[in-house]
């Protein structure tokens, strides 16, 4: 179940960076809204169960994320998922879950702020919709939607694999310098980033 969820939640990550990077295209959204689709549903019991159709839906979906991101990029959680890996012996997927909700917290008050008519504030309310299956759901149904997920597949913090303060300032140097980062919707500051490991410990 740990390999599942790590590796199923970097599927997952994936889909929904390559969704709302700068580098999107149209070849790239119909990838990651199916891929998306197929997460959604079959991540929680691929995980408490083992479900075969589960698995294949969850193999289909990475096999899309990867194809996604080789075509259109990736965001701030693997521009900070790099440097961690380094640092941290914890799984790529895990790592990259326990960031991937307080990241588009931090994208979309950026956006909102900063520049409220860019299309990826649009595209986060269309993955809020993939994830619940609500027609009516915002961005902040999306958010919590991810936060239940990690909890459900026992996601830790960043301090249980020995990221401290300590550790941040340097973090946010390299992670500023990673190729993901160029393609987050939007440029996020130096001080974002730290409020973002901050929360994630």
């Amino acid at each position: 179940p740990t390999v599942t969820a790590s590796t199923g939640l970097d599927a997952l990550t994936q889909l929904m960076e390559a969704f709302v990077t700068r580098r999107a295209n149209p070849l790239t959204d119909g990838l990651c809204r199916e891929g998306l689709a197929r997460a959604a549903r079959a991540l929680r019991p691929a995980y408490a169960t083992g479900d075969r159709q589960a698995r294949e839906d969850m193999a289909i979906a990475s096999l899309f994320s990867g194809l996604a991101l080789a075509n259109a990029g990736l965001g701030a959680v693997h521009g900070l998922a790099a440097p961690l890996g380094g640092l941290l012996g914890a799984p790529h997927g895990m790592v990259c879950a326990r960031l991937l909700p307080i990241v588009m917290e931090a994208n979309i008050r950026a956006l909102a702020a900063r520049d409220h008519d860019n299309p990826s504030l649009t595209r986060y309310a269309e993955i809020a919709r993939i994830l619940t299956a609500a027609p009516d759901a915002t961005v902040q149904d999306a958010i919590i939607w991810v936060r239940n997920l990690c909890a459900d597949l026992a996601v830790p913090g960043l301090s249980r694999s020995g990221l401290t303060g300590a550790d941040i300032g340097t973090v946010v140097q390299q992670a500023q310098k990673a190729s993901s980062m160029k393609g987050n919707p939007i440029a996020l500051t130096d001080v974002e980033v730290t409020g973002i490991l901050e929360q994630a410990l």
